[in-house]
């Protein structure tokens, strides 16, 4: 502290910089209990495991060349993405040997992070495209699998943060310990993330915590109830799966005449979401 007033750095940046290594200290400390609870390699698991079967059947229908979401109509702005997907050659089951190669990565311990590294951009892209055509059909899951595999990264926070933008003096690996290692090593820190697996011996182990995260699982229950209220009240107007559907799920904020424009414009005359939001909107303004 001396040093660094003795060569004129001003005050502000060295109380920032020692509130950034407090936020670390406690985030460390916060990992590495996440780390060593029974209850959070379950849900890592849970994660790992409800993914890779997502990506596994989305992408073995593209392997045998059908096209995904076959019942969606050609006019709906997803059906017509998927469609002209479906007839881009050897890009369309490319694209399917991808989810299942993440698939595979996920389902094996000592790759789960290059799976999810892989994973993420491809349900990133998903997730942005259901957002940008309105597509209730994966609006949803795409956003709770993206939430799943953005745990599933902060959960190898200790390998994955050499990638991130930190300042190399900070940067130390410390390998996570299995409870074999923990046994057999008399200078053993407790404060070094765990590698435990969700099985009796995790169980067993006292080193492992046992504490049910109820905060954990009520963040969880939020986020879903949330995720599934906002998917139907974030836009005023959606497509839809068809026309039915489309003009019994109007919004009471939604002017009847032109809902039923809307609904029409896409569903029987296949018109751009976006020509028939701009249909929608002249029609308002009359």
């Amino acid at each position: 502290m001396y040093l660094e007033r003795s060569i004129g750095i001003p005050k502000f940046i060295i109380k920032n910089h020692a509130i950034v290594k407090t936020m670390n200290k406690s985030f460390l400390s916060f990992y590495t209990n996440v780390r060593s609870n029974f209850w959070h390699a379950g849900f890592y698991l849970f994660c790992r495991c409800t993914l890779a079967l997502g990506f596994i059947v989305a992408g073995w229908v593209k392997i045998i060349d059908e096209r995904f979401a076959s019942g969606l109509a050609v006019k709906h702005p997803m059906g017509a993405f998927l469609e002209a997907l479906h007839h881009t050659g050897f890009y369309y089951p490319f694209i399917g040997i991808a989810q299942i190669a993440a698939a595979v990565l996920l389902f094996i311990p000592r790759t789960a992070l290059l799976g999810a590294l892989v994973y993420f951009p491809i349900i990133l892209n998903i997730f942005v495209l259901s957002l940008a055509v309105r597509f209730e059909g994966s609006l949803v899951t795409s956003t709770l699998m993206v939430l799943a595999n953005l745990y599933i990264l902060l959960y190898n926070y200790d390998r994955l943060k050499f990638i991130l933008p930190f300042s190399d003096k900070s940067l130390k690996y410390d390998p996570p310990l299995t409870l074999r290692e923990t046994e057999n090593d008399p200078h053993f820190k407790k404060d070094v993330p765990l590698r435990i697996n969700f099985n009796l011996a995790s169980i067993k182990s006292p080193l492992v915590s046992k504490k049910f995260p109820w905060v954990f699982l009520g963040m969880i229950i939020l986020i879903s109830v949330i995720t599934m209220f906002a998917s139907n009240r974030l836009f005023e107007l959606m497509p839809r799966n068809n026309y039915g559907d489309c003009v019994s799920r109007l919004e009471s904020r939604t002017p009847e005449k032109a809902g039923f424009d809307f609904c029409n414009c896409i569903h029987n005359q296949g018109k751009s979401l976006d020509k028939c939001l701009k249909d929608y909107e002249e029609i308002n303004k009359k």
